[in-house]
């Protein structure tokens, strides 16, 4: 009896291990074949004209005021989502931990980190891109801000998460021993477990970052897009996404061409986040192991 219950499960384990072994390897084929599909068809347009040129000139143009776009959103919605997800993941982690008010707030965060992001879009328009339309002259205000704000609203439960969750990794003895030294509560969360959590913190940043390097949905909505170069945040933006989605849209081979090299730019802008986020991460992790 006993022998045949162990020749079952080692069965059970075979065939579990081996379907396991089988999806990962599916994966990663099909992950190596995007890859190389990108980079294939992509390398052949990364000249310095891409860097130079604007999308205004097409088939002769290039990406610049796509690149200058996105990298200005990008950040406009780092330095709005990055200070309120930083401070709400250090109140939930250190003042709602284990009460109702931060259960609640945990479920909304997971709520709005699986909201498909053409949502967000949407509702970024009804509230800042129609308020601020003058629809008697038939103008309708799409901007770069108003991109930045759909792109934060995107990135910040991913910084709340990751905050909240790199703080309740700080060792509690940690906070004891500096609570018996007198110290207010305050100053503990910022001069001590922040400290001791900064990497984490820093890897969430990256990872949001990384997520709103390649939305495209909620930028067609708000930022519109602009075949011109423009660096004022009240203006209808450029950026890499709408850029690709555009040019994919056209039956000319050479704006599909310039659309893989912009895809190709995106994948490697996300691999050095990527590469950066598991080096933060890894020293985290020395430290507390």
């Amino acid at each position: 009896m006993a022998a045949s219950v162990y020749v079952r499960r080692r069965a059970i384990n075979v065939i579990a291990l081996g379907l396991s072994a089988f999806a990962t390897a599916l994966g990663l084929v099909f992950l190596a074949w995007i890859l190389w599909m990108t980079l294939k068809s992509g390398l052949a347009a990364i000249t310095p004209r891409l860097f130079t040129k604007i999308t205004a000139y097409g088939a002769e143009g290039g990406l610049a005021n796509a690149i200058a776009g996105s990298l200005i959103m990008d950040l406009m919605a780092l330095l709005i989502c990055a200070p309120i997800g930083v401070l709400a993941g250090t109140f939930l982690a250190e003042y709602a931990n284990r009460t109702k008010l931060g259960a609640t707030i945990r479920f909304l965060n997971d709520i709005l980190l699986s909201a498909p992001s053409i949502v967000l879009g949407l509702f970024v328009y009804v509230i800042v891109v129609l308020p601020m339309s003058n629809f008697t002259h038939g103008q309708v205000s799409f901007s770069g801000f108003a991109g930045a704000v759909a792109l934060a609203l995107i990135g910040l439960p991913v910084i709340v998460r990751t905050t909240d969750e790199m703080l309740q990794l700080v060792p509690g003895t940690l906070r004891e021993a500096t609570l018996s030294l007198g110290v207010p509560q305050w100053k503990m969360t910022v001069q001590v477990l922040m400290r001791a959590a900064t990497s984490g913190i820093v890897t969430g940043v990256l990872l949001a970052l990384a997520r709103l390097a390649g939305e495209t949905a909620p930028l067609l909505f708000t930022a519109f897009g602009n075949n011109f170069m423009t660096v004022h945040p009240m203006d209808k933006m450029a950026s890499l996404p709408v850029a690709i989605y555009q040019y994919t849209n056209d039956p000319s081979p050479a704006l599909h061409t310039i659309a893989w090299a912009g895809a190709l730019l995106i994948t490697l802008f996300v691999l050095v986040l990527s590469l950066l986020t598991r080096m933060l991460f890894s020293r985290h992790k020395v430290r507390y192991d």
